[in-house]
């Protein structure tokens, strides 16, 4: 592949991800709950994000962006799982002081939440669906699936150590504070909600 177009796609993928948004809020809950269930979350999300890189390279990106009905039912799907996430912070907030050790049920359930909330949200797929093919060359010696694959993983990759750093962090510096960390769970709730709402009234208004 051409080194130039991966760099350029590292740099704008980079940016991206460093914008905070639902994926962050998830992290920063994960982190509260303890670090034994921060990779749990962060690998269901990414699952979410190489199923969608796996999509658009096999070419069904396309066909669903087309099919009528298909991304508004995904939106609405999408918007109502992180609403119910959202309001789940808000009433049960995170807080260190009542994290005990998780068990596997538990890790389980936040990878299966990440792979869910990441993969309603239509966002991811359009996001990999209009930039990935832009970053790939009719002329490489790799074919265009394989090079969007190899891209996808890279995001994939700035995602993961993104996420890990944010889940840490929170751990890190909540820990001893929790009346601070019932505060930015309920934050991260809200933020959850707002982006449902976003999504909706988006959707209604195209």
């Amino acid at each position: 592949m051409n080194i130039s177009l991966m760099a350029a796609f590292w740099a704008v993928s980079l940016m991206l991800v460093l914008t905070p948004g639902a994926d962050w809020a998830y992290a920063i809950s994960a982190g509260m709950r303890g670090r034994r269930v921060v990779v749990p979350a962060v690998a269901g999300m990414m699952s979410a994000h190489l199923a969608a890189t796996l999509v658009v390279a096999a070419g069904v990106g396309g066909l669903v962006t087309r099919t009528p009905g298909a991304l508004s039912f995904l939106t609405v799907a999408g918007a109502a799982y992180l609403a119910w996430m959202g309001i789940g912070m808000l009433r049960h907030p995170s807080a260190p002081t009542e994290v005990e050790v998780e068990k596997s049920a538990s890790q389980y359930r936040w990878a299966l939440r990440g792979a869910c909330m990441a993969g309603l949200n239509p966002k991811l797929f359009l996001f990999f669906l209009a930039l990935l093919p832009q970053f790939t060359s009719l002329s490489a010696e790799w074919p265009v699936p394989v090079q969007i694959i190899c891209l996808g993983l890279l995001h994939i990759a700035g995602c993961s150590l993104v996420y890990l750093a944010v889940g840490f962090g929170a751990e890190v510096v909540l820990s001893s504070r929790p009346i601070a960390a019932r505060r930015v769970s309920q934050l991260s709730g809200f933020v959850m909600i707002l982006l449902a709402v976003a999504l909706t009234a988006e959707r209604l208004v195209v």
